[in-house]
């Protein structure tokens, strides 16, 4: 009885083996015919791999964009960051001021920092004869170094004294010390900035640039809160306010406090809508997921219609395929074939095209992945390579199955005479 077992499982083994190996001959004898038919398979799985590795790349970047924020740190402003309806509503809001910062320091129960933030862009910063640009200049306290995570490769951050007395101190990024010492230690001299001589304490960590490339934050420079208000002007930029919670598990908690608290000291009525908007780096993951999920779903249409066209293809090819070798069909069944096994062979042929296919496909987009990285970020991690691999096996499956199906319902005896 077990010897029995075995030899049926031994002679299914076969029958898969031989299967694939009259797939491959049958491949192998019509080369060409085989390639023109993965053209679509091919297009179709160029298009999902280069889309998801843009995908793919494009959050990468985004998420190292943001990661500056913070993924525990509310922003107070005037604004929301993703404003909707009509913008003189917000507009027409009253700032936040220092006044709000100095109370909610004091009140606000759980936070780990907080940072009153003011900031411009664009200002020349220069050393002797030398001049940098800077990205953005901020204006804040020492515990800016908590909210933002502008961490000092040299010296240091700005300190509590230095805050509260509006030191002429200054903290540089690496690109303003790069342009203006070259070759000198920038620690304790002094850079102006729209005629202001500020001594330089701390170079910040090289940090790369945010928001996909559009700003460096290497470019930056930071200086207390009151001198940045004489060197700039006092009225002339809105305040944020910066609030580390320092546990992603209290964010909520938090927000609400912030909130209740805001509304008091601005005096909103019950009811009414806050005046105020508290930011955090979550809002941008959700305008982004929103923006790219309307792309893939664009993306997944042309590649399924690309996958469909090729199917076809493949589908009447094997069809084709099938009535071609009808007498070999017949011999087959007459020597004592399986049913199963004759539709396993039809199938395994439209499978391994789809896979050449699809093998061709990773081939392509692989290069063109390269050249599309030059001007947007793209990552093509395994796990996509096997999912586009799992497609074309599908595909070729789906196509392959009437053909083999026909195929294996064949009469022998009318399949012999065929001519």
């Amino acid at each position: 009885m077990f010897g029995n077992k075995v030899l049926k499982i031994k002679l299914f083994y076969r029958d898969l083996f031989e299967g694939v190996l009259i797939s491959l001959r049958a491949i192998k004898a019509n080369k060409m015919r085989a390639i023109l038919t993965t053209l679509g398979i091919i297009i179709g799985i160029v298009a999902v791999t280069t889309m998801s590795t843009a995908i793919v790349g494009l959050r990468d970047a985004f998420m190292n964009s943001i990661s500056s924020l913070g993924s525990d740190v509310l922003y107070i402003d005037k604004y929301p960051w993703f404003a909707m309806g009509n913008w003189s509503q917000y507009r027409n809001r009253k700032n936040i001021d220092y006044d709000d910062f100095v109370r909610l320091k004091e009140d606000l129960q759980n936070y780990e920092a907080i940072a009153p933030t003011k900031r411009t862009f664009g200002k020349v910063v220069k050393y002797k004869e030398r001049s940098a640009t800077t990205t953005l200049v901020f204006g804040t306290n020492e515990d800016y170094v908590k909210t933002s995570g502008a961490i000092p490769e040299k010296g240091r951050f700005i300190n509590a004294y230095e805050s509260k007395a509006g030191r002429k101190v200054c903290v540089i990024g690496q690109d303003i010390a790069d342009a203006l010492f070259p070759n000198e230690d920038p620690l304790g001299k002094r850079v102006k900035i729209r005629g202001v001589p500020l001594k330089v304490v701390g170079v910040l960590e090289k940090q790369g640039s945010g928001f996909f490339g559009s700003f460096s934050l290497d470019g930056q420079l930071i200086m207390p809160l009151k001198t940045f208000e004489s060197v700039v002007g006092k009225t002339r930029r809105a305040l944020r306010i910066d609030v580390k919670v320092g546990s992603q598990a209290n964010i909520e908690d938090v927000k609400e406090e912030i909130r209740a608290l805001m509304r008091t000291y601005r005096k909103v009525p019950p009811g009414k809508p806050d005046d105020f908007a508290i930011n955090q780096q979550e809002v941008f993951k959700e305008m982004y997921d929103k923006t790219v999920g309307i792309i893939s779903i664009a993306g997944l249409v042309i590649t399924a219609l690309s996958l469909f066209v090729g199917a076809i293809g493949i589908m009447n090819i094997m069809f084709v395929s099938v009535t071609e070798r009808t007498k070999e069909i017949g011999i087959r069944k007459a020597i004592g074939a399986k049913t199963w096994s004759i539709l396993f062979q039809f199938l395994s042929e439209a499978a391994i095209i789809c896979l050449i296919g699809g093998v061709i496909g990773i081939a392509v987009s692989f290069p063109l992945s390269l050249i599309i990285n030059q001007f947007l970020p793209t990552a093509m991690p395994l796990d996509i390579v096997f999912i586009a691999l799992g497609i074309s096996f599908f595909v070729g499956i789906v196509s392959g199955f009437l053909p083999a199906y026909r195929a294996s319902k064949l009469d022998p005896v009318d399949a012999l005479r065929y001519e």
